[in-house]
């Protein structure tokens, strides 16, 4: 398989009845015309946002579940593709300082690091080379998918940029830094040609040093441009943005997707406005709706730590553990990290985890390190639930029996901010196909 993200990037939304059990789903590739009980599509450069405009005639109404960050750009891509859009959430954004950790800690956008990396996939191997095993053809085909989500990601954060947004949505743009003591091949394969022309890395992409590696242990590192967000102010921006759009948000718990399309089946009436019946659900549920047994909590602790820093820093230990800081931005400290834990419910932080966390933190960054200063400053333990699934994101659409299309997009574990907007669009091209279809089909 080889994979040129710069040209024609595709995914595959599959169209499934409604089913007790699930597999573990097909990895999407990808491209944009509906062939049999599927619909398909194709992104060939990110997609320019809309101006605001209230005056063309709505495409339908669709119902979002969920206000992470995932339903909140999902709901603004809808809306700036002209469908009329109604939030329905239990938890929405706020102050970080506001928010319950206990409370509300399956509200996971809250918590997240929030930044972007770039993950490579494989390189394509030559003749000559051993294949790739099938399990490393299946990380391959995850990690392709998931490039081409956060290459859009990317852009649209540059597209904020633009418009003079970033300070207001929280976004700084930075330097990002790895470190790794046991490289892949995906890795060691890494040039700033492969980057740029195979990879479509945008700005600048440089292999380290030998030298500039923080001791012995490392073998490979690299930096390049990315960027970093503020969680709850950039949550707050978006949701700003579906208000100015005409979106509709109520702070509402539901079940299940059905009971979504029994609220909205007649027009619901809400604050002296009647909301018309719903076209199609968009699951953005993070965890899901309890009906996924693919999909389990990865617990991650994190510190709060008062010094800001240049870069995010991400270094992959020998024995699977991972040393990191994500910046806020904005006066606001720096996240040190972290763990994962997968299916540990547990919500407390452990002071030795912090401890160790930030030992870590200042053997492999000193330079965060005020002058004169041997520790960081802690400010606040962090514990959050990732929301993973095997095998990956779910972003499919369903028919679900008497009630209605569900495009499902959770599941993204710790990178839903950075492959945020590529899920986005793909929910609005995926509930685009299945409304053409159809509607073609009452004809």
């Amino acid at each position: 398989m080889h994979l040129r993200f710069p040209t024609t990037i595709t995914t595959l939304l599959f169209l499934r009845p409604s089913s007790s059990t699930r597999p573990l789903p097909p990895h999407l590739v990808m491209s944009f015309a509906q062939r049999q009980s599927a619909v398909y599509y194709t992104t060939n450069n990110p997609q320019e946002p809309s101006s605001i405009n209230m005056s063309h005639k709505s495409k339908g109404h669709i119902v979002v579940i969920g206000a992470g960050v995932i339903g909140l750009s999902s709901a603004l891509a809808l809306l700036e593709a002209n469908y009329t859009t109604t939030i329905l959430a239990k938890d929405l954004p706020a102050p970080f300082e506001s928010i319950d950790p206990r409370a509300q800690i399956n509200f996971t956008s809250p918590w997240g690091g929030a930044h972007n990396r770039w993950v490579p996939p494989f390189p394509t191997p030559s003749p000559a080379s051993t294949p790739l095993t099938q399990a490393q053809q299946s990380e391959h085909a995850l990690r392709a998918r998931e490039h081409a989500l956060s290459l859009s990601t990317f852009h649209r954060m540059k597209h904020f940029q633009s418009q003079s947004q970033a300070q207001q949505a929280g976004i700084t743009f930075l330097k990002g830094i790895e470190y790794l003591e046991t490289p892949g091949p995906e890795y060691l394969s890494l040039t700033a040609e492969r980057a740029s022309q195979e990879l479509g890395l945008p700005g600048t992409f440089r292999v380290l040093r030998a030298d500039e590696f923080p001791d012995d242990k490392i073998k490979w590192g690299c930096e390049y441009d990315t960027w970093c967000v503020n969680p709850m102010q950039y949550c707050l921006f978006l949701l700003g943005q579906v208000i100015a759009r005409g979106g509709k948000v109520f702070k509402r718990e539901v079940r299940s997707t059905a009971e979504v399309f029994q609220l909205f089946s007649d027009g619901v009436k809400e604050f002296g406005e009647t909301v018309p019946k719903a076209d199609a659900v968009v699951n953005a549920t993070g965890i899901g709706l309890g009906d996924d047994e693919l999909v389990f909590p990865t617990r991650g602790q994190t510190c709060l730590v008062q010094e800001p820093c240049e870069a995010t820093v991400t270094r992959q230990n020998a024995d699977g553990s991972w040393t990191f800081c994500v910046p806020r931005g904005f006066g606001a400290g720096t996240i040190i990290g972290g763990t994962k834990e997968p299916d540990n419910w547990d919500p407390k932080p452990d002071p030795q985890v912090r401890e160790r966390l930030l030992r870590a933190f200042e053997g492999t960054y000193p330079n965060m390190l005020a002058e004169g200063k041997s520790r960081l400053t802690p400010v606040r333990d962090i514990v959050g639930r990732r929301p993973t699934r095997k095998g990956g994101l779910r972003l499919e659409g369903e028919v679900v029996n008497g009630a209605g299309f569900v495009m499902h997009a959770y599941g993204l574990g710790g990178r839903g901010y950075e492959l945020s907007w590529g899920v986005a669009e793909g929910v609005v091209e995926g509930i685009k196909g299945y409304l053409k279809k159809e509607r073609s089909s009452r004809l």
